[in-house]
């Protein structure tokens, strides 16, 4: 399965979701470190969802993080817009 729709389904399964959107922007990245070829080592998320909304941004990241598990291993770049 593809990295992007794994963290779909972490993130569905996490979070009663208003707001989802997943971009892999590794092609932007290409010879930068971390990079490597096929991608999905990039990724921006923007999400929102109700029970996110009453925490800090650290524990709002810590939540996310948590979600993502063994994912963010495997990931080189992680950007994140919660509320």
């Amino acid at each position: 399965m593809a990295i992007k729709d794994e963290i779909e389904l972490r993130l569905r399964a996490a979070f009663a979701l208003d707001v989802l959107e997943i971009q892999d922007d590794s092609e932007k990245h290409r010879g930068h470190g971390g990079w490597r070829e096929g991608g999905e080592t990039h990724f921006n998320i923007t999400l929102r969802a109700p029970e996110l909304a009453a925490m800090t941004r650290v524990a709002r990241h810590r939540a996310v993080h948590r979600a993502l598990g063994d994912l963010t291993t495997r990931i080189h770049a992680l950007a994140l817009d919660i509320g």
